[in-house]
């Protein structure tokens, strides 16, 4: 959609640009398109003098950013529950369907047993 404030050369105000279907019969043949202010009409598209929009300076780059956080090592997070063969989910609840309780994706289960990829396929 395109920008609906203008700068009216006519009145000089920063306004609204009017844009009114024009008819014939029941056909639309175009746009009527006018300030919403003092109710200048413009020829075409090209003649409206939108209102630009302020630039906003640039306060960081990329060397201000930090350097991303690597919290678990390697393997740390494999033997979560929602690796483990018995964990189902579905949307009411998450289960262990080994020991036949509800559970947590992100707890931890002595009984583990690798799923073997199933959850790479989500």
């Amino acid at each position: 959609m395109a920008a609906v404030e203008i700068n009216c050369p006519a009145c000089g105000r920063e306004t609204l640009l009017r844009r009114e279907p024009c008819f014939e019969g029941l056909r639309k043949t175009g746009e009527a398109l006018s300030c919403a202010s003092c109710g200048h009409l413009f020829a075409d598209e090209s003649q409206i003098p939108y209102k630009s929009a302020p630039q906003t300076p640039e306060l960081f780059d990329e060397s201000d950013r930090s350097p991303a956080a690597d919290v678990f090592d390697g393997d740390e997070t494999r033997r979560l529950c929602r690796h483990c063969a018995h964990y189902t989910v579905n949307p009411f609840l998450q289960w262990c369907a080994q020991h036949r309780r509800e559970v947590e994706a992100t707890d931890t289960c002595p009984d583990f047993e690798d799923g073997g990829g199933k959850d790479e396929e989500e």
